[in-house]
């Protein structure tokens, strides 16, 4: 399965910050936003990723990432010269996917919960049509919306309904088999002149191959896109950071506790960063240690 990280748009939710900077390289706590979207691919078992970006903002993403062999991944760059809706990924990124499934996370999302990892990588195993990941919220007017029937099976599917029949937002992490490309290019724009996620979903619904993964009791699922909401997301992450040790989103760790890379090289990473607390973490955690399980 390839991957993509969908970075483009302007950020005007979030002006002035974002005037002279992508959303996605904003920080959230110790790091950079895009690290918390990179690694739920990572955990997913995806090792070959896509970063779609506006055109002035790829060089930066280029400085930050590199070409992934740091982290044993393949790191490649698309441009979106200006937004087309989510659903513009699979045209841009068409070369990238190839023949093979994909699995699509826009950049200002935070997933974390528990067995995350393990429910990623058993969604990705063998997609057939679609798979969604539903998160429970108080305003589901605000997402598109999913409706499941007494089996958890997914029946409907609404954007941002004026009545919602449910309280499942769809979030920003969705898994195709490759249709997903052909049915991309035979959408029609909306009327905002967008091609649009929720339109190609409908057509995996409609054919019997949309299955919906609800995230309940124990996960969170942040946008960081407002000022409000990517304060807190910081918070979230500091408060696990401080009180629990743990740091989620830390792609260096995730590279090695996967076996993308060994300990040694984890430790050097965090030698370069040994003037952070974020590099001091890298560096005691492969201090001695063993590769111990998958995370997540």
């Amino acid at each position: 399965m390839k991957g993509i990280i969908l970075a483009g748009g302007h950020g005007t939710r979030l002006h002035p910050l974002t005037m002279g900077v992508s959303k996605q390289m904003l920080p959230v706590y110790d790091k950079p936003m895009i690290y918390y979207p990179l690694s739920v691919l990572m955990l997913a078992g995806i090792t070959e990723i896509q970063i779609i970006a506006a055109p002035h903002d790829v060089p930066g993403f280029r400085r930050l990432l590199g070409d992934g062999s740091a982290l044993g991944l393949r790191f490649s760059y698309a441009e979106q010269d200006k937004p087309r809706g989510l659903a513009d990924a699979f045209l841009v990124g068409a070369e990238h996917i190839g023949d093979d499934p994909v699995a699509l996370v826009l950049g200002d999302n935070l997933f974390h919960g528990p067995g995350f990892g393990e429910i990623l990588r058993a969604s990705a195993r063998n997609v057939d049509g679609c798979v969604l990941f539903g998160y429970p919220v108080s305003d589901p007017e605000r997402y598109g919306v999913g409706e499941v029937d007494e089996a958890g099976r997914l029946v409907r599917l609404e954007e941002k309904p004026a009545v919602p029949r449910s309280d499942l937002a769809v979030t920003g992490l969705y898994f195709y088999d490759n249709d997903v490309v052909d049915i991309a290019r035979g959408l029609a724009p909306s009327e905002r002149g967008e091609l649009e996620i929720t339109d190609v979903n409908q057509v995996y619904l409609e054919r019997g191959k949309a299955e919906f993964v609800q995230l309940g009791r124990g996960f969170v699922w942040l946008d960081t896109g407002t000022h409000d909401a990517l304060t807190a997301a910081g918070q979230y992450v500091q408060i696990l950071s401080h009180r629990q040790g743990v740091r989620i989103g830390c792609v260096e760790e995730i590279a090695w506790r996967m076996g993308y890379i060994d300990r040694d090289s984890c430790h050097r990473l965090g030698l370069a960063l040994s003037g952070s607390p974020y590099g001091q973490y890298l560096m005691e955690i492969t201090a001695g240690a063993h590769r111990p399980a998958p995370v997540g």
